[in-house]
């Protein structure tokens, strides 16, 4: 028994809705909080602070903006690519994963495009280490990362015994 396909225009949609998260959540923190203010919400251990990153995840690569968009080009390039094929295989972890990292990177590339630099303000704090501090945007490409992984492990690759079985499939198309 086969699964229905879900329209790709489903997966989209989801990506849509990260960048709106993700949007909405910046800006809310840019009108209402100071830059390097915190607010805690649990303890030390969630706060919410409000910084500025130049730079890629955990601050690494510092201002090196037209880098971090050409790279975002080609990475959201290929995800719209491979978002297609995939939704031809119906793997609907896969479509989730790629609608999630689409979301986020384009969020951030937003952000660098126009400012030149990322809104940041998710911080965790696990007894003295503090965790570098990142946005929804870096959530949804983390998640989706993790589901990639997890859609490899589950999808079961094909045994050259289940290849020669497809090549020797009829074909659905009559000759003319």
């Amino acid at each position: 028994m086969q699964r229905r396909q879900i329209g790709l225009w489903v997966y989209y949609f989801a990506a849509a809705i990260v960048f709106a998260i993700d949007y909405v959540s910046k800006k809310l923190i840019e009108h209402n909080l100071e830059l390097n203010e915190q607010i805690k919400v649990i303890g030390n251990f969630f706060l919410i602070t409000f910084i500025h990153n130049r730079g890629a995840a955990f601050g690494i690569l510092q201002e090196q903006r037209w880098f971090f968009l050409l790279i975002t080009v080609v990475v959201v390039s290929a995800i719209v690519i491979y978002l297609n094929r995939s939704h031809r295989n119906n793997r609907r972890l896969m479509l989730a994963a790629l609608s999630l990292i689409l979301g986020g990177a384009l969020g951030n590339f937003l952000d660098r495009a126009f400012y030149g630099q990322v809104v940041d303000f998710l911080q965790f704090n696990f007894g003295s280490y503090t965790f570098p501090i990142f946005n929804i945007a870096d959530s949804a490409i983390v998640v989706g990362v993790c589901l990639i992984i997890l859609d490899s492990l589950l999808t079961p690759t094909p045994t050259q015994e289940t290849k020669n079985e497809q090549q020797n499939e009829p074909s659905e198309r009559q000759p003319v």
